[in-house]
């Protein structure tokens, strides 16, 4: 719409006026602010090598429009294909059933920050905001699957919490994620898998029908339509630990082995050393038990902060007269 002050150009052509030889002339027609005027200026004069110029920009500029017009509407109704390829991987829906039967067994809330690895068309991050209220993002490789995923989010009413990102998941951070998805092969797994156990213990970790190689699930998930995998990211706890608090004359020397969730180790209490039993790790939280020197078993458990952890002795379970204190555990590794 033209203003007061400017002119709006419409279009321009030529007629033909009169009897042969025929008198061919060139028009502009131009919208002012009250009307329409147009202008007849012969092929060779000096007004029409004066608009010329003004002609090209312009067929230029609604060209380029058309092409961007094109381009906008090519994106806004792409649609992936079941089993196209991808950078390394085809693209395939996961079922809803199992999206929500994994985010469920993860327990997914609103404190987490959950990332998914190859997001595809968005399901998995737009499922944890808007069934469990996580905050959410994606990393896809596809840059028409990412710029879908976000307008899926945006029509799940969930953009506020939900972000694609157009990228590789070997070069983007995802570390202070709380829940890891995953639906690659699993050699990429095993790719992934070292970043993963270097993550933060107690990180959730969600597979769709692929595994981890030797590292072995927490639990795995079956719906009718698939099947998933779930691993909790453990503290790395294998060395030698010096203990206080299990015995009030001396300190005790704490040894253990570990491969991923499963430990093992022995305790040296009083000179005397013996197999630990019942030895897991959850995430940060380590347990064992042992037998004191009065022959009555007790169990540990302690929260693994890097080389230093602290807890507790559990109590005696069941009615006791009187509850005794809990016995403070602290211990470190060099």
């Amino acid at each position: 719409m033209a203003s007061k002050h400017n002119a709006t150009f419409l279009d321009s052509g030529f007629t033909l006026i009169g009897q042969a030889p025929l008198l061919r002339l060139e028009y502009i027609r131009i919208e002012t602010h009250s009307e329409i005027m147009i202008y007849f200026y012969k092929k060779n004069s000096h007004l029409n090598q004066f608009l010329r110029p003004l002609r090209l920009a312009i067929s230029l500029m609604v060209a380029i429009a058309c092409l961007q017009a094109c381009s906008v509407l090519q994106t806004e109704t792409y649609a992936p294909q079941r089993g196209q390829m991808g950078k390394d991987v085809m693209w395939l829906p996961t079922s809803d059933d199992l999206v929500f039967k994994l985010l469920e067994v993860a327990e997914v809330g609103p404190t987490d920050e959950l990332v998914d690895l190859g997001a595809g068309d968005g399901k998995i991050p737009i499922a944890a905001a808007r069934q469990f209220g996580a905050r959410a993002w994606g990393i896809e490789y596809n840059k028409d699957l990412a710029a879908l995923a976000q307008r899926n989010a945006q029509k799940a009413g969930v953009a506020d919490r939900v972000r694609i990102v157009h990228g590789d998941i070997f070069k983007e951070d995802f570390s202070k994620a709380s829940v890891v998805t995953l639906y690659l092969l699993e050699e990429l797994n095993a790719q992934l898998r070292p970043t993963i156990l270097d993550m933060r213990p107690g990180t959730r970790v969600l597979s769709n029908t692929f595994s981890m190689g030797d590292w072995e699930p927490d639990q795995v998930i079956r719906v009718t339509n698939g099947t998933g995998y779930f691993w909790t990211v453990p503290a790395k706890v294998a060395g030698l630990w010096t203990l206080s608090g299990l015995d009030e004359k001396s300190t005790a020397t704490l040894k253990l082995d570990q491969a991923f969730q499963r430990v093992g180790g022995s305790l040296t209490l009083d000179g005397k050393t013996q197999n630990l039993m019942g030895a897991r790790i959850e995430g940060a939280a380590l347990h064992f038990s042992f037998i004191n020197a009065d022959g009555l078993l007790k169990a540990v458990k302690v929260i693994v902060n890097g080389n230093s952890l602290s807890g507790e002795v559990t109590g005696p379970y069941g009615m006791v007269d009187i509850q005794p204190q809990p016995v403070k555990v602290e211990g470190h590794r060099p």
